[in-house]
């Protein structure tokens, strides 16, 4: 697809998105050049702005009178630290958690880098390739290079690493100890913004990352409030006029130029909202706050469907954009900024789209990008992992159909001994049952001990598919929480185009491929871009107490000069504990078809089936009568979770793959491969029995 051909896409997709887009880009223009004549915050406009009359005078004005009850105020410690101890590990988690920030210790998408204590940080550097990035203006900047990832050193400019040693000056009770962080906090602060000065380097050339920087240098000065370190004046007075340049520079950076805005701008509104609601006095506070409550009813709105499915496209971003939405709620609630009842009910529908299709374990499925993004700055988690929202989301809406598991570290941090005790007075909620979210594209099978989770509907960002997948009618397997059959995961994105494009392809996920033809058209110099084309759709969702059936179809493979239309076919048996698949193909010609199924690791074997087995796969409805000799058994040979068996004349062959379970990370794996060559119409059909 040429540029003009995709220009027209998206403006077919996104009716009028091209001229606001414009419309936006010019207003930018307009705002980075008011942004460039401003005069910047020096330390008399400063002290001003918080009626103080000597820079000593700032931090009582400051730090000292803060009467409002976001989560990161010293008033709110004590409850914080009670609900921590109530929770079995959290209070030695965050412990450890700050003493990995002393050591300046980070893990960047898996790769553990460590500074040293009191050492300074290699803020521009990507770990994985040595490059490290030059301190340049912005404009001049180069950051799509190959082999090269700007991705790593935004995980370190994020400064989340500030909020975990905020963790450790609440959670140590001896004064030495507290002040060892809060000099840390210090010293590391001081360091970041003397190495990256405003508008220079990498960690200026994103106004996400800025901005989420923003929010966590605001939360964790909150957090050091009282400690004599951060309140000394060579310190505040650049803090607070770095936290009003920041501020300044998202205002005027806003990411709202493309046709479909898509969570970065959410990002720009949330560090707007959360810097400028706990330091009001900043200058231009009021009028951004303004700006981010009404960007942020707008895109709750725009960016998440009213079923509360992220209109992404994308399982992982569906997370990130519920921590997004959440932080926003909390600190802005907590300082008596409210976002609305609509903009509530819609992210409590969130956290029950999360909670649909979490397994047992709280793994969710990868179903589109996944680049391991959070924003809640409290505990690692498995790039994968969704279960600790629904217990969180039950606290905070006060919703017994959330509440389950444990209550996470998460909500002890953002809602205290409150939180805790909300959740406490639930009800335990009933199992999670198979639902469909038609406009997400997303649709969730659930019974004995199997989560089956479809991707069958539109390109996510309004079909611009900026983090889809070709993926339609692929799936994710769980059994007993435990990943069985995956999507392969996203891999990189600009590190290496061809790995990005290779992990978004059809050959990448557990679908049929016709003639080894693209669902839709993949190219390499649109990373985030995948028209839609498929036209993905469910014709049948009928869940039961014994049987769940779901059948979709696309329309990917009607381009060919013989065109194809693909149906396929889910039945979950509850009763034969087995999952049955079928594919329906119509249309003319001979076609070269191959079936995929990916698995997480190389833990699969061709083994021929019992006859319990085989029994129970030909009482599934729909069923093959004659299956092939061979199936392909899953999981460890000394305790096997699954036998895949498949009809007569599909012969399964096991090769090697690769397996993506966050961003990054890459693992050896497996692929079962089925093909053969038919004339619809045709039917291939397999079953897949759970031990």
């Amino acid at each position: 697809m040429g540029t003009l051909g995709y220009y027209s896409t998206i403006a077919r997709l996104a009716p009028g998105g091209l001229a606001r887009g414009m419309a936006r880009r010019v207003q930018g223009v307009a705002r980075q050049a008011f942004y460039k004549r401003r005069e910047r915050l020096d330390e008399p406009a400063l002290l001003t702005a918080f009626g103080a009359s000597s820079a000593d005078e700032l931090a009582e004005r400051a730090l000292s009178a803060r009467p409002g009850l976001a989560w990161c105020e010293v008033g709110q410690r004590a409850s914080v630290l009670e609900a921590l101890a109530a929770l079995p590990g959290a209070t030695g988690r965050a412990r450890e958690r700050a003493r990995a920030a002393l050591r300046g210790e980070y893990d960047v998408f898996g790769s553990r880098v460590c500074f040293g204590e009191g050492q300074p940080v290699d803020w521009s550097k990507d770990p994985v390739s040595g490059y490290r990035y030059p301190v340049l203006p912005v404009e001049r900047m180069r950051l799509a290079q190959p082999g090269v990832d700007p991705k790593y050193p935004w995980v370190l400019g994020r400064l989340d690493c500030l909020v975990a040693l905020g963790q450790g000056y609440w959670v140590e009770r001896e004064e030495a100890a507290r002040g060892t962080y809060a000099r840390a906090f210090v010293m590391r602060t001081l360091d970041f913004l003397q190495a990256n000065p405003v508008g220079m380097g990498v960690h200026w050339t994103c106004a996400m990352e800025v901005a989420l920087r923003a929010a966590n240098l605001a939360q964790a000065l909150v957090m050091f409030s009282d400690a004599p370190e951060a309140r000394r004046p060579e310190f505040l007075v650049p803090v607070l006029e770095s936290l009003a340049e920041h501020t300044a520079w998202v205002e005027a950076h806003l990411e709202d130029h493309g046709a479909v805005p898509n969570n970065h701008l959410v990002s720009n509104y949330v560090g707007l909202l959360v810097a400028g609601s706990l330091f009001p006095e900043l200058p231009d506070a009021p009028r951004q706050v303004a700006r981010a409550v009404a960007g942020l009813r707008a895109q709750m709105a725009a960016q998440v469907h009213a079923e509360g499915t992220s209109f992404e496209g994308s399982v992982p971003y569906h997370r990130l954009a519920v921590e997004l939405f959440t932080l926003a709620m909390v600190v802005a609630g907590g300082l008596g900024v409210e976002l609305g009842l609509r903009y509530e009910t819609r992210l409590h529908r969130m956290y029950t789209a999360s909670r649909a299709w979490s397994s047992e374990r709280g793994l969710a499925p990868q179903v589109g990008d996944n680049d391991s993004g959070r924003v809640f700055p409290f505990q690692e988690r498995d790039p994968r992992e969704q279960g600790y929202l629904a217990p969180l989301g039950a606290a905070l809406f006060e919703d017994a159909e959330l509440a389950e598991g444990d209550f996470p570290d998460e909500a002890a941090w953002l809602l205290g001994m409150s939180g805790l005790e909300r959740f406490r007075s639930l009800p335990r909620a009933r199992p999670a049952e198979s639902v469909s979210f038609p406009e997400g594209g997303f649709h969730v099978l659930r019974g004995v001990g199997a989560v089956v989770t479809v991707s069958a509907g539109a390109q996510g960002q309004h079909g611009v598919g900026g983090h889809s997948h070709n993926d339609k009618l692929s799936f994710e397997l769980h059994l007993d929480g435990r990943p069985v059959i995956v999507d392969p995961g996203t891999g990189t994105y600009t590190r290496e185009p061809s790995v990005r494009n290779a992990f978004r392809s059809t050959a990448a996920h557990n679908t049929l491929q016709v003639d080894g033809l693209e669902q839709a058209p993949l190219e390499t110099g649109r990373l985030f871009a995948l028209p839609e084309a498929a036209r993905a759709r469910v014709q049948v969702f009928q869940p039961g107490p014994e049987l769940d059936r779901l059948t979709v179809r696309h329309d990917g493979y009607r381009v060919l000069s013989s065109p194809v239309g693909v149906e396929r076919t889910f039945v979950l048996d509850k009763r034969e504990r087995a999952l049955g698949v079928t594919d329906a193909l119509v249309g003319v010609g001979l076609h070269d078809v191959e079936g995929r199924i990916h698995l997480p690791d190389r833990e699969a074997r061709l083994r021929s089936p019992s006859r319990e087995q085989l029994a129970r796969a030909m009482r599934v409805p729909e069923a093959p009568r004659r299956f092939q000799p061979l199936g392909v058994e899953l999981g460890p040979a000394e305790a096997p979770v699954a036998l895949v068996l498949f009809a007569r004349g599909m012969e399964p062959k096991l090769e090697p793959s690769r397996y993506s379970p966050g961003y990054g990370l890459v693992v050896p794996s497996q692929v079962v491969v089925f093909g053969v060559r038919l004339s619809p119409p045709a039917w291939l059909r397999w079953v897949v029995v759970f031990n």
